[in-house]
């Protein structure tokens, strides 16, 4: 998923479950920030006081993309949470190790980390790893089928977008790079990127589409990404209201008809392949009160002037130099920049440490 609902679709579902403006910007902040927080390493205080940060994602032409151990610490925890083949702790998916690493929708593995999320709320981050949660969650159904390691279960043939009418031009291009990067393949597109799901481009990310293709098992696989962004949003709000209610096991209603239907109307048609403009325009309807909670300005500022990390640390810039000393203010140890990345931490521990090793899944 993009920045369109991860932040804004993200923030609306927070609403719908019942958080108020303020609250609601952090979990919607914290869920796009998880694809922002490129950067790790420690951070250098003029006090000799030290912070040290872990990154919640890579560019995806970054050489750690390719990296056996970083994708183990990035993509599996907080992109493509291994899905165990939809069955609980103690059970199996048929195949090799492989099959239990990729990711599935809503799966045992998921709700978990959910349970984990709610019962660690009273930290001073808890709000701040509830929207960490909400992307991970979210991502696990854009993002089923695949896997966040280099493997030639990523890769796949046949790729088809249902909704562009002059699709022969995609086909061309997918058997180009097919031809450019994977020869031996012929026309198998995964084979230069078997890394998730960049065999398929950003199909899975992009909300309105529909969309097929043919997996490594030879299956034709169909995704209407539309249903599976609708299914997503109603799990997400559930959970949100288990948070609320202190209840990982909570019967609760998910989201209302009239608000479930407007946020449908803006999946399936706000049409643009570039999720940044996709974004604008659900700024623009946040703005217009389009939603039953009324009008709100939602703002997103990944670094420089406005950012969290800028009010953290007080630098403008996009990345940090080499031994650089940041002054240190005592409303750094509060701030949400602070608590973002505490949560990232602690739910990348968690889910390799706790979560994943009840369903025999060892991730370094």
């Amino acid at each position: 998923m993009q920045i369109d609902f991860h932040h804004a679709g993200t923030y609306a579902i927070a609403r719908f479950a019942g958080f108020d403006h303020g609250t609601a910007q952090i979990i919607g902040h914290c869920a796009q920030y998880v694809d922002d927080a490129t950067n790790g390493g420690e951070i250098h205080f003029d006090n000799k006081a030290m912070y040290k940060r872990i990154s919640s994602a890579h560019k995806m032409l970054d050489y750690n993309n390719f990296d056996e151990l970083a994708n183990h610490r990035v993509w599996i925890p907080f992109h493509f949470l291994p899905g165990n083949g939809g069955k609980p702790a103690g059970e199996n998916p048929d195949g090799s190790f492989i099959e239990k690493i990729i990711c599935r929708p809503n799966s045992y593995v998921a709700k978990d980390m959910v349970r984990w999320c709610i019962n660690e709320k009273n930290r001073a981050y808890g709000i701040h790893r509830l929207g960490v949660t909400m992307h991970v969650y979210a991502d696990t159904w854009a993002h089923q089928g695949f896997a966040g390691v280099n493997n030639e279960v990523n890769n796949i043939s046949v790729l088809e977008d249902d909704d562009i009418p002059n699709k022969g031009w995609v086909k061309k291009m997918i058997t180009h790079m097919g031809d450019r990067f994977d020869q031996a393949a012929g026309k198998m597109v995964g084979g230069a990127m078997p890394l998730g799901h960049g065999a398929v481009l950003s199909y899975p990310d992009r909300p309105f589409l529909s969309w097929h293709y043919v997996d490594h098992h030879g299956n034709k696989i169909v995704r209407d990404n539309p249903t599976t962004f609708m299914e997503a949003s109603h799990e997400m709000c559930k959970a949100m209201q288990r948070w609320l209610l202190n209840d990982p096991n909570a019967d609760v209603q998910g989201l209302k008809d009239e608000d479930a239907k407007k946020l449908e109307y803006l999946i399936r048609n706000v049409h643009d392949s570039d999720g940044h403009k996709r974004h604008k325009e659900w700024q623009k309807q946040l703005a217009e009160g389009y939603f039953s909670f009324g009008k709100v300005d939602l703002p997103y500022f990944e670094k420089g002037q406005g950012s969290w990390k800028h009010a953290a640390l007080g630098t403008k810039a996009a990345r940090d130099k080499k031994k650089q000393v940041f002054p240190y203010s005592d409303a750094f140890l509060n701030s949400n920049w602070k608590h973002f990345h505490d949560a990232i931490q602690a739910h990348r521990f968690d889910v390799i440490h706790d979560i994943l090793p009840k369903y025999g899944i060892c991730a370094a």
